[in-house]
C-alpha cells in the first residue's frame, strides 16, 4: 500500500475528512442506485449476459462500458469505475491531495515547530513528527511525541517512525497521544505489539504497520482504538487470527488489510464484531479452506479479495450475507465446486475476479467480470483471435495436403531404399495426424462461435477434447520417434560407412511398429487413471498439456516434464550432434579428395538441406522447451504465448516434413520430369521402359538437387585412390539411407 505524502499540516485536516466523507457518499450512491435498478423486473439472463438494470433485456458482458447506451437506459454505462483494491485508490488519492495542497516551499520548512523536544534525527514541521529514515532503534519518548496543543481537538499531527529499525515498542510509547490520528510503523522490524500499547490513541483514524515481523496479534492489542478507520498490517508474519472477535474494541474499522501474510485459515467469529467494515483484503495469504459463516457478519462488506490462496472449494452460500458486496476477487483460485448459486445473492456486485474466464459464466448478472480471456480462448470463441483462427485453419490445410499428397505419390517414386520410403511415410502418416488435430480445433471453433463461454468447462471436460489432445501428443511423439530413427540410420551409414549393414524389411517394420506402440501409449495413459492425471488434457480450450499449473497433479507434471524435457529433449540433442557429425564427416572426406572443385557445390547443397532440418526442428521444439522450463519455475506464462505455441510453432515439422524429406529430393523431380516427358511423348505414365531412360543412377544422393548434380556423373567413374572410393562409399551411403 502507498504511503500518503510525509507532509501534512493541520490547516488541510477538515479538507481531507470532507475528501473522505465524499467517498463514502459517492460508495453509497452506488450502492443505492444498483438496489434500485435491482428493485424492478426479475431478469434472468443466460450465461455471459447480465441484465439492463428494470428492464426485460440482457446484453453480453463484453458490452459493459463500451462507451456505447446498448440497453438504452445507460445501465450498461453506469458503474464502469474499476475500484479494485480502493482502500489503496483512496490511499494514493490523499496522499496526492496532499502533494499539491500542502506547502513546499523554504518557508514551510522553517515555520515555527510546536513539538519540543525533537529527537535529534527527526524533522519537526508545525505539529508533525517526521522520523522517516532516521535510524531509530525505538519508539522515541513520550515526551517528545505529547502535543502541547491537546486542548485543541481540531488539531492533528500524524507520526512517521517507518524506515527505522525498531523492534520492541515499549507499552507507554504512545501514552498522552489523545489527539494523533496517523501513526505510521511501516517497514521496522517489530515482532509483537503488547495489548493497550494504543490505549490513547482515542482519535487515530491510520495506523499503518506493513512489512514487519509481527506474528501475533490479539483483540486487546488495539484497545482504545475507538476512531480507527484503515488498519494496514499487510506483509508481516501472521500464521493465524485471534478465536475472538478482532474488531470489538475498533468499532467504526472500515478498512482491514492483511495481505501478505501467513494465515492458514478464517475463524467464524474473528469478523463477528467487525459491523461497519467495508474492505477486507487477505490477498497472498495461505488460507486453504474456508466456513460458511467466515464472512455471515460483514452486512457491509463492499470490497472482498481473497486473491492467491489457497483454496480449492468454496462452501456454497458463503456470499448469502454480503448483500452490499461490489467487488469480489478470487483471482489465482481454482475453485474446483463452482456453482452458480454461490454469487446468485451478491445482487450488487459490479466486479469480479476469478483465475479462470470460464468461471464468469457462474456470474452472468456481474457487469465485469475477469479475466476476459485466457489468450487462448474468450467469452466468445474457443480461439480468441481472428489471426488463429484463420491460421488453423490454413496450417491444418498446408499440413494435411502436403503429407496426404506424399503419402499418395511416394510409392511411384524410383527409389533403390523402399524401407527407407516407409519410414518416410510413416511420418507423413504422424504429421498428419496434427493437421487433423488442427482442423478438429477449428471446427469446434466454429461450432460454439459466439457463445464458447457457455460450452467452455463441458468442452474442456468432455471426451473430443481428451481424443483430440491424445491425437496431438501422438503425432508428436511418434513424428519426433521416427525423425530421429531416420537420422540415426543416416549417421551410422555415412559417419561409419564401412560398418553401415544394410536394413531388413523385418527389422524396420518392427522399429515402426514399437515407435507407433510407444506413441499410442504415451498418449493414452493420462487417460487411463483420472485420480492420478486429473484433467491431463483439459487445461485449456485446445486441449494441449504444454505447461503446468498450479492445480494440475503431482504425477501430471512429472509425467509432463518426462515427455517434454525428457525424451524430446534427449531427441533434439541426438538429431543435432547426427547431423553435425554428419556434415563434419563428408566436410573432411571431400577435404582428402583429389577431385575437391567437384564436390565443393554438392557439399554446400548438403550443408544447406542439413542446416534447414535442424534449423526447423530447433524452431519446433526449442519454444517449447523453454516454456517447459518457464512453467517449472512457477513463471506464469499468457496464453497467448500458449495459443501461438500450438497453432503455429507446434506443426512446423509436420508442415514442413514433407518439404524436406520429399518433394525437394532428386528421385522426386525425377519423377515428376517423368511424368511430363511421358505427358509431352504421349506414353502411359506407368511404362516401365521410360522409366528406366529417366531413371537415376544408383550414386545419386536424395538429399541432392537435381540441377546441382554435374551431368558427367551420371556416367560410371573409376576411383584408383582411397580418398576417391571414400567420396563413393559416403555417396552411396547417403543414397540409401537419405
Amino acid at each position: 500500500m502507498s504511503n500518503p505524502a510525509t507532509s501534512i499540516i493541520p490547516s488541510i485536516y477538515p479538507c481531507v475528512k470532507k475528501a473522505y466523507s465524499l467517498f463514502v457518499c459517492f460508495l453509497l450512491v452506488i450502492h443505492c442506485a444498483s438496489e434500485n435498478q435491482e428493485s424492478g423486473f426479475e431478469v434472468v439472463c443466460l450465461l455471459g449476459y447480465f441484465p439492463c438494470g428494470n428492464i426485460t433485456k440482457c446484453l453480453p458482458q463484453l458490452l459493459h462500458c463500451n462507451g456505447v447506451d446498448d440497453c438504452g437506459n445507460q445501465a450498461d454505462e453506469d458503474n464502469c469505475g474499476d475500484n479494485n483494491g480502493w482502500s489503496q485508490q483512496f490511499d494514493k488519492y490523499i496522499a496526492n491531495y496532499n502533494e499539491m495542497t500542502s506547502p513546499r516551499t523554504s518557508e514551510a520548512k522553517t515555520s515555527e515547530c510546536l513539538v519540543d523536544p525533537v529527537p535529534a534525527e527527526c524533522l519537526c514541521r508545525g505539529l508533525e513528527l517526521d522520523c522517516d529514515g532516521a535510524n531509530l532503534h525505538a519508539v522515541p519518548s513520550n515526551k517528545q511525541l505529547l502535543d502541547p496543543y491537546s486542548t485543541d481537538y481540531q488539531l492533528c499531527r500524524p507520526s512517521y517512525l517507518q524506515n527505522n529499525k525498531i523492534r520492541d515498542v515499549s507499552e507507554y510509547a504512545f501514552r498522552g497521544l489523545y489527539n494523533l490520528t496517523k501513526l505510521y510503523l511501516s517497514h521496522n522490524k517489530i515482532t509483537f505489539l503488547k495489548p493497550g500499547v494504543f490505549e490513547d490513541l482515542h482519535k487515530l483514524e491510520w495506523l499503518i504497520i506493513e512489512n514487519n515481523k509481527i506474528s501475533q496479534i490479539s483483540p486487546l492489542t488495539f484497545h482504545g482504538l475507538n476512531s480507527l478507520i484503515l488498519l494496514v498490517m499487510m506483509n508481516n508474519s501472521l500464521a493465524r487470527l485471534p478465536d475472538k472477535p478482532l474488531c470489538q474494541h475498533m468499532p467504526r474499522l472500515h478498512w482491514l488489510d492483511f495481505e501478505g501474510n501467513h494465515i492458514h485459515n478464517l475463524r467464524n467469529v474473528t469478523f463477528i464484531s467487525c459491523n461497519t467494515l467495508t474492505v477486507l483484503v487477505m490477498r497472498r495469504n495461505k488460507i486453504s479452506s474456508l466456513n460458511k459463516n467466515s464472512f455471515s457478519s460483514l452486512q457491509k462488506l463492499d470490497e472482498l479479495d481473497l486473491a492467491s490462496n489457497k483454496i480449492e472449494s468454496l462452501p456454497p452460500y458463503i456470499f448469502k450475507d454480503l448483500k452490499e458486496l461490489s467487488q469480489l476477487s478470487l483471482e489465482g483460485i481454482e475453485i474446483t465446486n463452482i456453482q452458480r448459486r454461490m454469487f446468485t445473492p451478491l445482487t450488487n456486485l459490479s466486479h469480479i475476479y476469478f483465475k479462470k474466464f470460464q468461471y464468469c459464466g457462474y456470474a452472468p448478472h456481474v457487469r465485469s467480470c475477469k479475466p476476459n480471456t485466457d489468450g487462448i480462448s474468450s467469452f466468445e470463441n474457443l480461439l480468441a483471435s481472428i489471426i488463429q483462427r484463420v491460421f488453423v485453419w490454413v496450417v491444418s490445410a498446408v499440413t494435411c495436403f502436403g503429407n496426404i499428397f506424399v503419402i499418395c505419390m511416394r510409392p511411384y517414386i524410383r527409389s533403390e531404399n523402399k524401407l527407407h520410403a516407409m519410414s518416410i511415410m510413416s511420418l507423413c502418416c504422424a504429421d498428419c495426424l496434427m493437421g487433423i488435430y488442427l482442423f478438429v480445433i477449428g471446427a469446434f471453433d466454429l461450432k460454439y462461435r459466439g457463445e464458447y463461454n457457455r460450452h467452455a468447462q463441458l468442452w474442456k471436460d468432455s471426451i473430443h477434447c481428451q481424443l483430440v489432445g491424445s491425437l496431438a501428443i501422438l503425432s508428436t511423439e511418434v513424428s519426433v520417434l521416427l525423425l530421429t530413427y531416420l537420422t540415426l540410420e543416416k549417421y551410422i551409414c555415412i559417419v561409419y560407412p564401412f560398418r553401415c549393414l544394410k536394413p531388413r524389411k523385418c527389422r524396420t517394420v518392427s522399429i515402426l511398429i514399437l515407435i507407433w506402440v510407444i506413441g499410442f501409449v504415451v498418449a493414452f495413459i493420462p487417460l487411463s487413471h483420472k485420480e492420478f492425471f486429473r484433467n491431463y488434457y483439459g487445461t485449456n480450450g485446445v486441449c494441449f498439456p504444454l505447461h503446468s499449473e498450479q492445480a494440475e497433479s503431482t504425477g501430471g507434471q512429472i509425467y509432463s516434464v518426462v515427455i517434454f524435457l525428457g525424451v524430446n529433449l534427449a531427441a533434439f540433442i541426438i538429431i543435432v550432434f547426427s547431423y553435425g557429425s554428419m556434415f563434419y564427416s563428408v566436410h573432411q572426406t571431400t577435404i582428402t579428395a583429389t577431385e575437391i572443385r567437384n564436390h565443393i557445390k554438392k557439399e554446400m547443397t548438403l550443408a544447406k538441406r542439413f542446416f534447414f532440418i535442424v534449423f526447423t526442428d530447433a524452431l519446433c521444439w526449442i519454444p517449447i522447451f523453454i516454456l517447459k522450463m518457464l512453467s517449472l519455475l512457477q513463471v506464469e506464462i499468457p496464453g497467448t504465448i500458449t495459443s501461438w505455441v500450438v497453432i503455429f510453432i507446434l506443426p512446423i515439422n509436420s508442415a514442413l516434413n514433407p518439404l524436406l524429406y520429399t518433394l525437394t529430393t532428386r528421385p522426386f523431380k525425377e519423377m515428376i520430369h517423368q511424368v511430363w516427358y511421358n505427358y509431352k511423348q504421349g506414353r502411359p505414365i506407368g511404362r516401365k521402359n521410360s522409366q528406366k531412360m529417366y531413371g537415376p543412377s544408383f550414386i545419386w544422393v536424395e538429399m541432392w538437387p537435381m540441377q546441382e548434380i554435374a551431368p558427367k556423373l551420371t556416367k560410371p567413374a573409376t576411383y584408383k585412390g582411397s580418398s576417391e572410393t571414400s567420396v563413393n562409399t559416403h555417396s552411396t551411403g547417403m543414397n540409401s539411407y537419405i
